[in-house]
């Protein structure tokens, strides 16, 4: 279906993209946060614990902080460096869901989704805005990738990997992975009747690897919580932390207990999925209903060639995951994976439906046509350009993806669409790094804040934060965790020479109670994550815009 040319064209075209979005400064709330907790265990050497600020933090497990603080280690202290795991799992994601595809569909869908998987929306995002989503989608796909194969082969390599897989997602977010597993395999076993390798005493042997792969992330949760039953969280003592990563977690955000609840929408997944599996939504709706049709026509009886991991187990998941009363988009990230293999399921058969291939190309050129003109109208109406790198670089995308465009045969319904679907993504998410984020955080004030405070080689100790006024971003760039202050105590407190990070109410208190400064550096400020119109608007920008101050005494 796809040439050398092709592959290597469009991946060429990923890496540009995912490379820019590496250096892209980070991201209030949960990016600025995670990192800043990771950065806490690099600094401190303590891999053990986690605070968020000051308390201890009761809800996400270690790996995606331990992997990040590694990162650390490793390549220094920067934004770009906590961003590697996840584009390295994101990798591992893509390789699983490539080689479960060519296991299902033979070679005609090699490299097929692991395009689909590269050039969706919500990953592309998950890799600047990392979260835990990330490593948790890459260890989720690669535990069934190879559990699938365990199934069919009985090897123990393969068994191991699928344990190991599972292992890392549920020291990344908990029981979710497990239960992504669980059900879209039990949908596998169940179809394609591989029970023998289930009641086989490898299993049992899989299962004790699992309990020692998992056992760093118990013994951490056990020296911080279990064996301090008097630390007070969420107003409780006697707090285990293992029984809570292995039972409460998972139910206290299915039922929002210790969580505010903030969906009741039981289609929330399915409308968020349109905009977060970009540019393939529509041929993911599409492949639920042949799959599960044909299914239907077969009986569920076993048919060489067809699967119902990547359709019905998918359902059956989104189904499950609908009835929490807390949502978030980025709890669909672990499926995308599996959504790519049906996507390429569906393009391997529409080369022999040339007809309704014809349609499906003309869709999403369409598509892809309407979202460039779209994003290109935003990200230059909002900021207007004047990088000239910014400008060549754009060029450069444009240039290779019109010369895959015309390469591609035009008689060849599905390969154009493949092509035209990448390529557009990658042109699309390319401005979107490098023109639209950038100048967005400008207006989230911890990064300008950190420009100011390096430029003038501010230390760590000789930085305030307002108490009650965390400011993520400024405390990773400032390279540790900030000490906070009082409104009411700078006075007295706060010594010549030492700065403060304040919001709008706290620098009117301080200026009613006649507090003298050498220096005050206004910011504005932007919730960025929640965008409003006049907000993009530049001609409206200011009305929306509130305060922050760095002042110096």
């Amino acid at each position: 279906m796809l040439n050398k040319v092709d592959v290597w064209g469009l991946y060429f075209l990923l890496i540009m993209v995912y490379g820019a979005g590496l250096f892209i400064p980070l991201m209030e709330n949960d990016s600025a946060q995670h990192a800043t907790m990771a950065m806490r265990m690099y600094v401190e050497n303590d891999f053990w614990n986690i605070y968020k600020g000051t308390s201890d933090y009761l809800d996400k497990p270690q790996v995606h902080f331990w992997l990040a603080a590694l990162s650390f280690k490793l390549f220094g202290l920067h934004d770009w460096a906590y961003r590697i795991p996840a584009l390295l799992f994101t990798i591992i994601g893509a390789f699983s869901a490539n080689k479960l595809a060519v296991y299902f569909y033979g070679n005609r869908a090699k490299h097929i989704a692991a395009l689909v998987f590269l050039s969706a929306q919500a990953v592309i995002l998950s890799n600047h805005d990392v979260r835990t989503d990330a490593v948790l989608t890459g260890a989720t796909m690669l535990a069934i990738c190879y559990f699938v194969m365990y199934l069919d082969s009985g090897k123990w390599s393969a068994l191991l990997l699928g344990f190991l897989g599972t292992a890392i997602g549920f020291g990344t977010k908990g029981q979710l992975a497990v239960f992504v597993c669980g059900v879209v395999l039990l949908v596998h076993v169940i179809y394609q009747r591989k029970w023998k390798h289930v009641f086989s005493y490898k299993l049992l042997v899989g299962l004790m690897a699992y309990a020692i792969f998992i056992s760093p992330v118990l013994y951490a949760y056990y020296i911080q919580f279990d064996l301090h039953p008097e630390k007070v969280i969420k107003g409780q003592t006697h707090v285990s932390g293992v029984k809570f990563i292995l039972w409460d977690q998972s139910f206290n955000r299915l039922n929002a207990t210790g969580h505010k609840a903030n969906n009741q929408d039981y289609l929330f997944f399915f409308h968020t999925l349109l905009w977060a599996f970009l540019p393939w939504a529509v041929l993911v709706y599409y492949g639920f209903f042949v799959q599960i049709k044909n299914a239907i026509q077969y009986r569920f009886k076993k048919n060489k060639g067809f699967e119902l991991i990547s359709s019905l187990g998918v359902l059956l998941v989104l189904l499950v995951i609908s009835t929490s009363k807390f949502k978030l988009p980025h709890y669909l990230n672990s499926l995308f994976p599996l959504m790519a293999v049906l996507v390429a399921g569906q393009l391997v058969r529409l080369e022999k439906k040339e007809r309704l291939a014809l349609y499906w190309k003309r869709f999403q050129v369409g598509l892809m046509l309407v979202l460039i003109a779209l994003v290109f109208f935003v990200s230059f109406w909002t900021f207007p350009l004047d990088n000239l790198v910014l400008v060549l670089g754009i060029l450069v995308l444009f240039l290779v993806a019109v010369f895959l465009f015309f390469k591609a045969e035009i008689k060849n319904s599905v390969r154009t669409l493949l092509v035209c679907s990448v390529a557009g993504m990658a042109i699309i998410n390319f401005v979107m790094n490098t023109q639209f984020y950038p100048n967005l955080l400008q207006y989230q004030s911890g990064i300008p804040a950190s420009k100011i405070i390096k430029e003038h080689k501010v230390p760590a100790h000789n930085l305030y934060l307002q108490e009650g006024q965390w400011c993520w971003s400024l405390n990773f760039y400032a390279g540790n965790i900030l000490p906070t202050l009082a409104v009411d105590r700078v006075a007295d407190k706060l010594q010549p020479g030492q700065w403060m990070y304040v919001n709008e109410k706290g620098y009117k208190q301080l200026k009613a109670a006649g507090v003298s400064w050498s220096k005050i550096y206004p910011l504005d400020h932007y919730r960025i994550t929640m965008l409003k119109l006049k907000f993009l608007n530049p001609k409206t920008r200011s009305e929306k815009l509130s305060k922050r101050y760095l002042i110096v005494k």
